[in-house]
């Protein structure tokens, strides 16, 4: 192929072995896609091919892409809007043929086992590094560990009590991520070892970040737990080093900055006099 099909929002580039998607960033197009930038979509990585009407004189060219090769949409788990899908690309109903054409060329691409889930992410997560707010902390990820950062107007007292949080990625087994879209969104992080069958409420989770009006939008919390999502199954074919003997030692400036949000806790009555002092006491036995 080689060719271009530009449609609303976005454009297709055919290459020999895979669909360029280069998204447009204009005011009107969806926030996601202005996050995603670009993607390239191996022909492997792709399920089926469907062409269907859509709205007000459209028509919509859909590359449905296979289980388990693409950790932004295995992280979406469905929850995406049809406007934000970064797999449908909208063209005006008088391009219906040439979509058509190109439609009949990607299904000829595809592998004969295309519905079989794929065994490896096949689609690249967006660049590192990641971050946003959300309502209670701020979340990051450079690649290697998660840190959450609590906020004292939106944190529970549960999570100020459990102090910041850091997360290595080889202690992670999956990301689950709850729409901002929807009531009681959240991203949380499901970890090794860890009975994940009846998990406390976001909100009172450590190793949860919670949602709301304006705070960790689809923009940018999907394209976050994606990316921690390739690296969580990039680690998990890695062996983990055997555990050391002895803890290293924290950054001084961390214990300080977490003993004063452990006294404002305790100044506002949230955390008992002898919760504050074991938690101090602890806090000042890793240095």
């Amino acid at each position: 192929m080689g060719d271009v099909l530009a449609g609303i929002h976005a454009t297709w580039e055919f290459e020999p072995d895979s669909v360029l998607i280069r998204f447009e960033r204009g005011i009107r197009a969806p926030k996601l896609f202005q996050a995603l930038r670009e993607r390239r979509i191996p022909h492997e990585a792709l399920e089926s091919v469907t062409l269907t009407p859509g709205k007000r004189g459209t028509v919509v060219l859909h590359a449905v892409p296979r289980p388990g090769a693409d950790p932004l949409m295995e992280a979406a788990a469905g929850q995406l809007k049809d406007g934000c899908d970064p797999y449908r690309l909208v063209l005006p109903a008088e391009r219906e043929t040439l979509a058509e054409y190109y439609a009949d060329e990607l299904r000829a691409l595809l592998l004969s086992d295309a519905a079989e889930p794929s065994e490896r992410y096949l689609v690249a997560a967006p660049e590192l590094p990641q971050n946003f707010k959300a309502y209670d902390g701020r979340a990051s990820f450079d690649g290697r560990q998660v840190s959450f950062r609590w906020f004292w107007t939106g944190a529970s007292s549960a999570k100020w009590k459990a102090g910041d949080q850091t997360f290595p990625v080889a202690s992670l087994c999956g990301v689950e991520w709850r729409s901002p879209e929807v009531f009681d969104g959240y991203l949380r992080l499901l970890r090794r070892g860890t009975d994940d069958s009846a998990p406390p409420q976001a909100d009172q989770d450590p190793a949860a970040v919670v949602f709301g009006l304006g705070y960790g939008p689809v923009h940018e919390s999907l394209p976050f737990a994606a990316a921690v999502l390739q690296a969580v199954r990039g680690a998990a074919a890695v062996p983990v080093p055997a555990a050391r003997t002895a803890p290293g030692l924290r950054d001084p400036a961390d214990i300080a900055e977490r003993i004063r949000h452990l006294g404002e806790l305790h100044q506002a009555g949230l955390v008992t006099d002898a919760e504050f002092s074991a938690k101090k006491a602890e806090l000042l036995a890793q240095l």
